[in-house]
Parts: C-alpha cells; sequence; structure tokens
C-alpha cells in the first residue's frame, strides 16, 4: 500500500517526523479502531484519531447529544442536540475525511455485543462512563487478543492506561478495578461536575496514546507501556504513572476465568 499524492499532504507533518515517517502513516491507514464512548473523551479522542489517519473507524454510542454536553464534547453543535451521538460522530469524520471508513453501533454494550465489536480489530479505546461497560469491554478484548486503552476523567483529573491482558504477563483492566464494579455504579459529571478542558486533555492524550500502540514495531514512536496507568492533574497541573501487576486470579485474564 502506498499514498496518494493528496494523502501525503494531508499527512506531511506526521511524515517528516522520523519517528513516524511514511511507513508509519501507511501503518496507521490500514488499521482498525473501536472507539467505545462518544461523549467528553471520546469526542476529542475521535477528532485527533481521524486527523492522524486511521484508515477504519467503528464508533459506539447509544446515547443522544444534549445541550448539557457541548460544554466538553467538541465534536457536536446545537444541531445536532437530539441526535444520536454516534451518527453524529460519524457524519463529522466524513466531512472532515471522506477516505476514511467509518461504522457504528448505537445500541448498549453488553458482553455478547462487545465481544462481536471487538473481534478482530487492532485497538479498542474505551471513554465510558460506567464501570459495567468497561468491564465487559476488557474481558471481551481479552479474549479476543485485543489491546485496550482505557480513559477516564471526572472534576479535574483523568486517567489513560495501556492494557494487554491476552498476553502472559500484562494486566488487564480487571486487574486495576477489580470485580466490585460490575455493577453501573460511577459516579458522573451531573453529580460531581467536570472542567472542560480537562475532558479534551485526556481525550487528546488517549489518540496520542492509541497512535503509539498502533505504531508498535513499525517506527520508533510505537510503545504500548503495557499495564501502564497515567494520571492526568488538572489541579496543580502534571502527570505521573504507575503500573498495574497482572493478578494471577483475575477472572479476566488469570487464572479466575
Amino acid at each position: 500500500m502506498s499514498l496518494s499524492p493528496d494523502r501525503l499532504d494531508r499527512f506531511a507533518r506526521h511524515i517528516v517526523l522520523p519517528e513516524i515517517g511514511g511507513a508509519g502513516q501507511v501503518a496507521l491507514a490500514r488499521k482498525h479502531l473501536v472507539l467505545v464512548g462518544l461523549g467528553g473523551i471520546g469526542s476529542p479522542s475521535l477528532q485527533y484519531l481521524a486527523a492522524a489517519g486511521i484508515g477504519r473507524l467503528t464508533l459506539v454510542d447509544d446515547d443522544k447529544v444534549d445541550t448539557s454536553n457541548l460544554q466538553r464534547q467538541t465534536l457536536y453543535n446545537e444541531r445536532d442536540v437530539g441526535h444520536g451521538k454516534a451518527v453524529s460522530a460519524k457524519r463529522w469524520v466524513k466531512l472532515f475525511d471522506p477516505a476514511l471508513e467509518v461504522e457504528i453501533s448505537d445500541r448498549r454494550i453488553d458482553p455478547v455485543r462487545a465481544a462481536a465489536l471487538v473481534e478482530g480489530v487492532d485497538l479498542v479505546l474505551d471513554g465510558t462512563d460506567n464501570f459495567a461497560t468497561r468491564l465487559a469491554v476488557s474481558d471481551a478484548c481479552v479474549k479476543a487478543g485485543v489491546p485496550l486503552l482505557s480513559a477516564a476523567v471526572g472534576r479535574f483529573q483523568g486517567q489513560v492506561g495501556a492494557f494487554a491482558g491476552h498476553l502472559a504477563e500484562q494486566a488487564c483492566y480487571r486487574c486495576f478495578v477489580g470485580d466490585a464494579f460490575d455493577a453501573e455504579d460511577c459516579d458522573t459529571c451531573a453529580e460531581d461536575g467536570m472542567l472542560g478542558a480537562m475532558a479534551g486533555w485526556v481525550g487528546s492524550f488517549a489518540a496520542l496514546h492509541a497512535v503509539r500502540v498502533l505504531l508498535d514495531n513499525v517506527s520508533g514512536f510505537g510503545d504500548p507501556q503495557w499495564s501502564r496507568v497515567n494520571l492526568l492533574d488538572g489541579m496543580q497541573p502534571g502527570m505521573r504513572q504507575f503500573t498495574i501487576a497482572k493478578d494471577p486470579a483475575c477472572k479476566g485474564c488469570g487464572s479466575g476465568i
């Protein structure tokens, strides 16, 4: 596969980076990424994932755009209010870059649907807001042998972690949070509040890390950093990172399966 002249021009600022180059850009064009959740994290993530030239995107969200979303979900505008997020997001991508292949799913995620969505893809980026969905997606990724980027944000803090629980020495998301959160019991930003720009920071960082994962063994920028979680602090701006150990008894990726 080679890039056409118009694609070379579009991605010239990537291609001149030695850490990405032409080989990296071609690799991105061949990748299939599933983005679960098109809200505060998924909205800015999608903008940069599409801008990076990831060739095939599956967009998953069963929600509709609400006026209160516009404070942080920069993908949408007032004309989208009342319309499905997945449909609105697909329209944005096709207007932004018609060459990208876009599929949508506007049905609520459960373990069966999660398994069907992740089968055969290169990477899943989960930006949903409840643990039941996150754990269903994580378990499906482990079973399918697909890496997972998990991102979360609330108030002035965020986190982005890369998981490859299907690998013998690497943790999965369930190793990180445990089994106590299989119920849909996450706090919501409606209850706790959220700085809009914080969602943008976490979402764009997740997109950057997605490019790292997709370019593993392809270019110098590829570095998945499996089992490591990045904490982003917006109150006293800074970041720190810690590593999650694989739980041998984990029912998602260990002997507890």
